[in-house]
């Protein structure tokens, strides 16, 4: 990594810590709320007024900590006013750093992005022991009818210009107050990092533009059978996985695609049947303390190369590796302190220059979180995947496989204006020094009113050795969003 590209993160991270501290010691001269000074005292018929305020007004649906990131509801009929609600939005990205394209490949200096995008969700409960969310999105770029829809290759147009998908959309039926069982098109969040994937293995990726977007957006829903029992603080979780989708990944002629030449063909298991994903979990919340342990029976969600015999004429074929991984996360909170462990040991990883041999992997996952100053969150994850008893020959192409893969996070979170204002910087650093690759993003999001929301930033990136970071490094760019919640 060169001296610039090294010097524009570190002025970034030196910037935001220092406008935190200046901003802390500013808040903290000014008076306290009156709510908080005031002498007045407090009677039960006020509380009373308050609840009965809470028991006559709408509840919207909220995240519990202990459901696996799916949205646990809370409501009667409808959580949203109108029986739906939604979002339009308007996105735009452009190129500052490429060079000049040779001959015959896409110009992607200027506009890269502008997307138009209608996302829409609605939950109802037709009985009182079944509730129904549906939601999902549309987008259409016009960026490529811009430039010409000539300048890129097929792959390109297939993956970036359009899209329609169906998001999460299931129901929940809750026969006993202790047991809940789900069907349809889900996320399930699996441990305890907001950055970096150790025992989150059950939602593939969207990575078809690393680094513009947060992990919480990036999962793609599955359709699978889950049923919860919580016991006291315990909560169990079984799951069986039907439908097989993999990450989605830069194709050719984009360039975040590190290659000249379009990869093999992918072979792509069928749904349901004997290729199901099993995943089970049990988890118990202390005071002050949550710890979970998981195991899962899943396809590796990165494809490897492998020489396809079956004909007569052999040739090269992208195949997905059958994985058990069995892990554990816990966080724990100390005052203003958040400290975080996940760990898994991953077994049945295959590759090219080992025909017939399976490899074992051990990822492990340190974190911090610091919330003691005002309106700021600091966290800082690291994380090391192992991989055990590599040979010397993985290393070549086209496996390029290391003993050990580091990775680190650092991200600032910093609330302005009456909480109008979030700003947000998250450095991802691969290798100890960023020799595998890393990327900085600065973002601002301004709240214009309760449902218009303004996005603005830059992100830069830089080459490493890592196959998804070669010749990266030229696409840094700036970005922007308007959004409408309705």
């Amino acid at each position: 990594m060169n001296f610039f590209k090294s010097a524009k993160l570190w002025f970034l991270l030196l910037l935001s810590v220092a406008g935190s501290l200046w901003w802390f010691d500013t808040a903290m001269a000014g008076p306290l709320p009156p709510s908080v000074v005031s002498d007045e005292k407090v009677t039960e018929d006020d509380i009373d007024d308050l609840f009965d305020q809470f028991e006559d007004s709408e509840v919207i649906p909220v995240k519990m900590p202990g459901a696996e990131g799916s949205s646990e509801t809370i409501s009667s009929k409808w959580y949203y006013p109108s029986g739906f609600g939604g979002e339009l939005s308007l996105s735009a990205a452009a190129n500052f750093a490429h060079e000049p394209p040779q001959s015959g490949q896409t110009d992607w200096r200027g506009l890269s992005r502008l997307r138009s995008l209608l996302a829409i969700e609605s939950d109802f409960d037709p009985v009182d022991w079944c509730k129904i969310h549906l939601s999902g999105y549309g987008f259409y770029d016009f960026a490529y009818s811009i430039h010409g829809r000539d300048e890129y290759t097929p792959q390109v147009l297939d993956a970036y210009e359009k899209e329609l998908e169906l998001t999460e959309t299931y129901a929940l039926f809750n026969p006993w107050n202790s047991v809940d069982f789900w069907f349809g098109r889900q996320i399930v969040v699996w441990g305890v990092s907001e950055n970096i994937r150790v025992t989150d293995v059950i939602n593939p990726l969207d990575r078809r533009e690393p680094g513009l977007t947060d992990l919480e957006y990036m999962r793609r829903s599955v359709t699978l059978s889950r049923l919860d029992y919580f016991y006291e603080q315990w909560h169990f979780t079984g799951m069986a996985i039907h439908e097989i989708r993999f990450d989605k990944m830069p194709v050719f002629g984009s360039d975040y695609f590190p290659f000249p030449t379009p990869l093999p063909p992918e072979e792509l298991p069928s749904d349901g049947a004997s290729n199901t994903e099993w995943a089970f979990s049990v988890g118990r919340t202390f005071r002050g303390f949550d710890i979970a342990l998981y195991v899962a029976d899943h396809y590796d969600d990165l494809a490897h190369l492998e020489v396809d015999d079956s004909d007569s004429d052999p040739s090269l074929v992208r195949r997905h590796a059958r994985l058990k991984m069995i892990g554990a996360a816990a966080n724990l909170a100390v005052g203003n302190w958040l400290l975080k462990s996940e760990a898994a040991l991953q077994d049945g990883f295959k590759y090219f220059n080992a025909p017939g041999e399976t490899f074992s992997r051990f990822d492990i996952l340190f974190g911090l979180e610091y919330s003691g100053l005002r309106e700021t969150t600091i966290s800082i994850e690291v994380a090391n995947r192992h991989i055990n008893n590599l040979s010397d020959n993985l290393r070549n192409a086209p496996d390029w496989a290391q003993p050990d893969t580091f990775q680190s996070s650092i991200r600032i979170v910093r609330d302005f204006l009456n909480d109008a204002l979030t700003c947000t910087l998250l450095a991802m650093t691969y290798g100890p020094l960023g020799q595998d690759g890393a990327f900085q993003r600065l973002q601002a999001e301004y709240d214009l009113k309760d449902n218009l929301i303004v996005t603005a930033g830059v992100i830069f990136y830089q080459s490493g050795d890592l196959p998804q970071f070669k010749n990266i490094g030229d696409n840094d760019r700036v970005f922007g969003e308007i959004a409408y919640h309705f």
